[in-house]
């Protein structure tokens, strides 16, 4: 009888626990990379732990060519809950094909506060309405050597720095070998400054702002503050080990390189001690202010479960989310305190202030906002680009020709 009463106990048992598995609520995410990205999986984990009657489960789409295979799915009528968005044009197209289901309601039945994204969940709204929040974010900060600018007896950059401050800066540590600022060849790295004044944009149609930092680099390199650009183009060097090699005082770069260096600093590739500052900023430009890219999610409109991705996207977004993604050396969108404090913890990142400050911008804007023509903008404003940098035109031609070029896409 004691054998049979343990027999049962341990059935019921057995059925209990069966029965909470089932009553999990699956809740299903297209996402890439989904075995293999730190942040996934530490999102995953934190998500579940706080939620535990919910299963989130990735599926796996392909990071080549993501945006069309999701397309297709989506077009074909998939149920699953949530999408992640890696361009911003995605959820636009997406929206308009009616795949996008509206998060306004839900935004205002919670009072969910959207100051905490600087601006960049506008690129997720369409006529007012907000389809997607982003939930990653690497915005540009200027990384410096603090050995390099200790031997010179210089202090060291600020988060309220003047671009011409900046340059002035660049040519008093340039001596001895050592460059004062470093620029990677993309035009992101040499004038699309002129967008973090959340007015210019790099689809306006009108290029006259770039010249100013056009004209800025030029005078850096013909001071030899920075290796010049036919020489990186012929070298091939790239933007990491440039500052690795420990002979560049500064670099304006975004926020991912902070895990590459800090693996570089662990495996020993290099030993110097760095920081990071906001980018410097033009006059009448708030100090803090920069761009970057984006990754969202939406809601699929085919979803069965809106209320349930509703809490998995906000809880995403959120502080906690936020906190797990940080927790892994990755930039949230999110943008606060808490999300800072998170992210100066991980080992290997900077103990000064500064550099604990420089993760609280005021302004983030688009490296490229979403347009009409967008992919036939970036050609034209790119070759222009390689032009002005090997100086086969000037300054002000190659600006007049990117405004020429550009009005001719849309006649």
């Amino acid at each position: 009888m004691k054998k049979m009463l343990t027999l049962v106990l341990a059935l019921m048992l057995a059925l209990t626990v069966v029965g909470a598995c089932a009553e999990k609520q699956v809740l299903t995410v297209v996402t890439w990379d989904a075995t293999t990205t730190p942040y996934l999986i530490a999102q995953e984990a934190a998500f579940e732990a706080k939620y535990p009657d919910v299963d989130l489960q990735y599926i796996d789409v392909a990071s080549q060519d993501y945006a069309i295979k999701v397309g297709t799915m989506l077009s074909g009528g998939d149920t699953s809950d949530v999408v992640m968005i890696k361009e911003a044009r995605d959820i636009i197209n997406w929206q308009a094909a009616g795949y996008a289901a509206p998060m306004s309601d839900y935004i205002a039945a919670d009072s969910y506060d959207l100051a905490g994204y600087v601006g960049t969940e506008a690129n997720y709204a369409v006529d007012g309405v907000q389809y997607a929040l982003p939930f990653r974010s690497d915005f540009w900060v200027l990384f410096y050597n603090k050995d390099l600018f200790d031997a010179a007896g210089v202090a060291y950059p600020t988060n309220d720095m003047t671009w011409d401050a900046y340059a002035e800066l660049a040519k008093t540590m340039t001596k001895d070998g050592v460059y004062g600022t470093h620029y990677h060849t993309w035009l992101s790295a040499v004038a699309n400054w002129a967008v973090c004044d959340g007015v210019n944009t790099l689809a306006d149609r009108e290029y006259s702002d770039l010249a100013y930092f056009y004209n800025l680099y030029q005078d850096l390199e013909d001071a030899g503050a920075c290796m010049a650009y036919n020489e990186l183009k012929a070298s091939g060097l790239h933007y990491s080990a440039a500052f690795a090699n420990g002979n560049v005082a500064m670099m304006p770069m975004g926020y991912w390189y902070v895990s590459t260096l800090m693996g570089y600093i662990k495996d020993g590739t290099c030993s110097f001690n760095w920081g990071i500052t906001a980018v410097p900023h033009a006059e009448g430009v708030a100090a803090g202010s920069s761009f970057g890219n984006l990754t969202g999610v939406m809601i699929n409109e085919k979803s069965a479960q809106k209320d349930l991705a509703w809490k998995y996207i906000s809880w995403l977004c959120g502080e906690e989310g936020a906190a797990a993604t940080a927790a892994t050396g990755t930039r949230p969108a999110l943008v606060s305190e808490n999300v800072a404090a998170t992210m100066s913890a991980v080992e290997g990142f900077p103990t000064d202030e500064a550099s604990k400050a420089a993760l609280i911008p005021s302004y983030v804007g688009m490296e490229w906002p979403v347009v009409e023509k967008l992919s036939e903008i970036q050609t034209v404003i790119n070759e222009e680009h390689s032009l002005i940098m090997t100086r086969e035109i000037d300054v002000e031609e190659g600006i007049e020709e990117m405004n020429e070029r550009v009005a001719e896409l849309f006649e």
